[in-house]
């Protein structure tokens, strides 16, 4: 029997539609709850879609300052050697930097205290700010340590459909984030690396607001209805990383996009025959004015979903569709996810065990596996799939001499995804 990654209760929780935030209705401000200890079932039932909480010196830790640092210089420079990557951002006094040279992370830093030495001496204490958003797609380990620390959270209130948001703010002051699109609200956790983060909740004109002081090790959380203000101390840098989860406005398009753009492209954006209605790249407008709106779609929706509908209910979009599901329940909430290692390669001598716990599935004809939010197909019988999965799954050790060439293809494929251990 194929382990269903739909089967599970977190799985049917994150089915049903998010809580409205709010719904238990908000806490007034002017209390913040400063905890010891971090549990999400208390988290859960007193704290998240309601108020903000501050734990202190929280462990395990959902970070961990030196991967945190190897992720950034990863990151800083997977764009290429030319500008900023479309991901990151850096400014000096407040001016966002289009050619930053070396001010982004250098291996040569070695931390982020190196860092903002350096920084502090080419910029002659001018005030700066580092952001690098989806930090989590640079680095296994760090990916691997969040995902594990917000797993207690998924099972109580579901895996979220849209992939948490991970970004490092760095510097010795902070620009706005933008990391929801708009029309959502995020909730966010703010988890203090290095340095010491004060946040300012409420408006101050009101006399309805509080700050908040959060040390290294401690993770502040508010609720999407929250925006609090940073207010870092002057001179000082601080390293702070952001987990927000979408609450309101999930974007339905982004999530099609996502399932259908590699299954037939060239349904998506049909040349338009008549000029007059093609946008500035020559391809279809497909927003409608709200007075032409009628019962019918859009003449190249119409045409892509006839398209579907005749070749695409089988074959390529069954097989996206379990690629789809595959990934999202391997990715813990986080994707992208790191790109994979080289694939293993093994003797007759070789035992492996599993590390990460692999899913499969059959659609189309093939047969998927998945681990770490990596999907690949193999050539395994099912039963001889599910026998192999089932004693990796169970923790017990693989010896490879016992194994086909198509099992032992799946093992370096797995060990690719970083899910085995050579023992």
């Amino acid at each position: 029997m194929r382990e269903d990654p739909r089967s599970s209760e977190p799985a049917r929780r994150a089915a049903a539609p998010a809580t409205p935030v709010g719904q238990a209705g908000p806490a007034r401000l002017g209390r913040l709850d400063r905890l010891d200890r971090l549990d999400w079932q208390v988290f859960g039932e007193r704290y998240w879609d309601r108020r903000p909480v501050l734990f202190k010196s929280v462990t395990p830790a959902p970070f961990e300052a030196h991967e945190a640092f190897e992720t950034a210089v990863a990151a800083a420079h997977r764009g290429g050697p030319f500008g900023v990557p479309p991901y990151a951002g850096f400014a000096v006094g407040g001016e966002p930097q289009t050619d930053p040279g070396d001010f982004l992370p250098q291996p040569r830093d070695g931390s982020f205290a190196g860092y903002h030495q350096r920084l502090v001496r080419q910029l002659s204490g001018e005030p700066y700010s580092l952001s690098l958003q989806a930090f989590h797609a640079f680095h296994h380990p760090l990916w691997a340590r969040e995902r594990d620390f917000f797993a207690g959270l998924w099972a109580r209130e579901g895996q979220p459909v849209q992939s948490a948001f991970t970004t490092l703010v760095h510097g010795t002051y902070e620009e706005p984030l933008a990391e929801a699109r708009p029309g959502q609200r995020v909730a966010t956790f703010l988890f203090v690396l290095g340095g010491r983060q004060r946040m300012r909740f409420g408006s101050a004109d009101r006399g309805d607001s509080f700050t908040v002081e959060a040390d290294p090790g401690d993770l502040l959380y508010w609720p999407s209805h929250l925006s609090p203000v940073a207010e870092p101390y002057a001179g000082w840098a601080s390293t702070g990383m952001r987990v927000s989860v979408v609450r309101e406005g999930r974007q339905a398009a982004s999530e099609l996009y996502g399932l259908l753009h590699d299954v037939t492209p060239e349904t998506l954006l049909t040349p338009d025959p008549d000029p007059t209605g093609a946008g500035p790249s020559g391809q279809e407008v497909l927003l409608v004015p709200d007075a032409e709106a009628g019962a019918e779609l859009p003449a190249p929706l119409e045409r892509a979903l006839a398209h579907f509908r005749a070749v695409g209910a089988r074959g390529p979009l069954e097989e996206r569709v379990a690629r789809q599901s595959l990934r999202h329940w391997t990715a813990g909430g986080f994707w992208p996810v790191p790109p994979p290692a080289p694939r293993g390669r093994f003797g007759d001598d070789d035992v492996v065990r599993a590390t990460e716990r692999v899913l499969w599935s059959e659609a189309a004809g093939r047969r998927l596996f998945s681990a770490c939010g990596q999907v690949a197909p193999t050539e395994l019988p099912a039963d001889d799939l599910a026998a192999v999965l089932r004693v990796l799954n169970s923790g017990r050790e693989l010896a490879i001499r016992e194994l086909a060439p198509m099992a032992r293809e799946l093992m370096a494929d797995l060990t690719a995804f970083r899910a085995l251990e050579r023992l």
